[in-house]
């Protein structure tokens, strides 16, 4: 099937196939999800359908299929959830944290780059200059100026300067 043919097939399905899915599984908006995903794997074997015969009933087939994978993946959640129950409340990031975050945005993303690989990945100097492709030197100077940026940034937020590192 040419591109040209799957074109017109698709135009001339994809109606007709998302209302039949969607009278299988009553939810409009999954019909149209599974149908797309049925017509996107029924494109990348084109060549294939041609000899099947009924391209139309392969790609109804497959997205019936997928809404049915859907609904068990969705009851396998429900169940999970019955047996363990809601999640435990996760608490919100620490004030600290969330300073730091700031204060690292406001810098240049080489220094931003530079302190994050440096203090937050534990990369030795050498190592940040091989990831970002600029000279030792460079790096350090970056580090330097960076920390100092942070510091005062920090020190405006009543927060100790050597939050950044986390030692």
């Amino acid at each position: 099937m040419s591109p040209e043919e799957f074109d017109a097939f698709y135009l001339a399905a994809v109606h007709r196939v998302t209302g039949q899915i969607y009278a299988m599984t009553g939810n409009l908006s999954e019909a149209e999800d599974v149908v797309q995903e049925a017509f996107i794997r029924a494109w990348k074997r084109r060549a294939e359908l041609s000899a099947t015969g009924s391209p139309e009933a392969w790609v109804r087939t497959v997205a019936w299929r997928l809404a049915v994978s859907r609904w068990r993946r969705a009851r396998s959640a429900l169940n999970a959830w019955r047996r363990h129950g809601a999640p435990a409340h996760a608490q919100g990031p620490d004030p600290e944290r969330v300073a730091v975050i700031e204060a690292l945005k406001r810098l240049p993303a080489e220094q931003r780059r530079a302190i994050v690989l440096h203090h937050l990945c534990d990369l030795p100097v050498e190592e940040v200059a091989a990831e970002t492709g600029a000279p030792v030197g460079t790096v350090k100077a970056r580090l330097s100026r960076g920390r100092a940026a942070l510091a005062r940034q920090l020190r405006d937020h009543s927060l100790p300067a050597t939050t950044i590192s986390g030692r």
